[in-house]
């Protein structure tokens, strides 16, 4: 009698993962960089934090450096557990429906709009002495912007009537804050939920990881 070997424990995992190659990379950098902040002098904490942030000091600066390496950090670690689930529920979902291009253009672009648009408009409230100008320096990093914008395009994922609960959902969660006098980094939030809901036209014609691809 033939014995047939078992199939591998880690096969579902790595076919899970491979289906959304950029969530599961950026989500690694992540961590990587968490580890370094945990590990870090509190001196070297703050240096890193500060230098990859993109605050107005950062982007007069640095300005390609700041958008990019700030979408790479987050200021506590103790969250990592947290925004991983937020990526699964989130990011992955996006990236095996419309692909990975098509994902990263998205969430590219609303982290560029949303820091460089409420960055702006802090800079401004700074010069009209409405904000200290120590908030040209503050720290400004992390991954929500891009989340707001997967939040913002799932919309058209979800089927029938659920849709609006979830759209009225998701503008309840990122327009309270704003309206209820939200400061620079809600205001983001806004404009990076309005970019992923305006990437409607790139969700036609797209090719789901999902249906064109097979689990091996």
């Amino acid at each position: 009698m033939t014995e047939h070997p078992e199939p591998e424990p880690s096969r579902p995992l790595r076919s899970w993962i491979r289906s959304s190659p950029g969530t599961h990379v950026w989500l690694l950098i992540i961590a990587i960089t968490s580890v370094i902040v945990v590990i870090a002098p509190d001196r070297v904490e703050h240096v890193l934090l500060h230098r990859n942030s993109s605050n107005i000091h950062e982007l007069v600066q640095h300005p390609v450096r700041a958008l990019l390496s700030s979408a790479f950090w987050i200021e506590n670690p103790a969250s990592l557990a947290f925004y991983a689930v937020m990526f699964e529920v989130f990011h992955a979902p996006v990236e095996r429906w419309l692909g990975t291009l098509r994902w990263i253009v998205i969430i590219v672009t609303a982290h560029v709009v949303a820091t460089l648009v409420s960055q702006k408009v802090l800079l401004t409230a700074i010069q009209d002495h409405r904000a200290p100008r120590s908030m040209t320096h503050v720290v400004d990093i992390g991954v929500s912007y891009g989340l707001a914008a997967a939040a913002g395009v799932l919309t058209y994922r979800i089927p029938g009537p659920w849709r609006w609960f979830y759209l009225a959902g998701v503008i309840v969660f990122f327009g309270v804050p704003l309206t209820a006098g939200g400061t620079f980094t809600d205001l983001g939030h806004a404009i990076a939920l309005s970019v992923g809901l305006l990437s409607w036209p790139l969700t036609r014609h797209r090719v789901s990881r999902e249906t064109t691809s097979r689990f091996t």
